[in-house]
């Protein structure tokens, strides 16, 4: 197994990385994953998002969290940290997304740790994020202790356009931020 680098990116590194994390996307939605995008979806149709997520790294609304293997981002995951005034103790996991060429080595675990260290570290000790029920991705996050909050039938649509219900999650990390200095 090789090697891979988990680290937050800032702005400028986010942006350098556009076309790396188009690739991940339109990997992803090519290979049926629901993360909010239609097939077909290329890498240039991807950027504009991406573009946007450094924009809200700017303004320190999402930390973005890349994997690397051999210098080369391979999966990634975003912290949503724009939340209501009532909610500052909150936070969204968003897009967590590994490339098919990079499954199986782990990617997606040590994001989403780092992904929750990160929350942590800004104060969030309640994280919620979605998923296509029924998918892959829905055991991954049982498996990484998360807790099942509610299935909403219809909510989204796949990237072939098939309706699809959607499974929300949510994980208590109030522990780890009694620990955090």
């Amino acid at each position: 197994m090789p090697d891979a680098i988990i680290r937050v990116l800032t702005e400028d590194e986010a942006r350098d990385a556009l076309p790396a994390l188009a690739e991940v996307l339109s990997d992803c939605v090519e290979g049926g994953a629901s993360v909010g995008f239609l097939q077909p979806l290329t890498p240039q149709d991807a950027r504009p998002f991406w573009e946007g997520v450094a924009a809200a790294v700017a303004r320190s609304e999402t930390v973005l969290i890349v994997a690397e293997v051999d210098g080369r981002a391979l999966g990634t995951v975003q912290i949503g940290l724009a939340t209501m005034p009532n909610q500052p103790h909150r936070a969204d996991i968003k897009k967590l997304l590994v490339h098919r060429q990079a499954r199986g080595l782990g990617l997606a675990r040590r994001l989403m740790e780092q992904a929750e260290a990160e929350a942590v570290k800004r104060g969030r000790r309640v994280l919620v994020l979605d998923t296509a029920t029924g998918e892959p991705a829905e055991a991954i996050y049982e498996r990484f202790g998360w807790q099942r909050a509610g299935v909403v039938p219809d909510y989204a649509l796949m990237p072939d356009g098939r309706y699809c219900a959607t499974t929300f999650f949510y994980k208590h990390v109030f522990a780890r931020c009694r620990n955090v200095e």
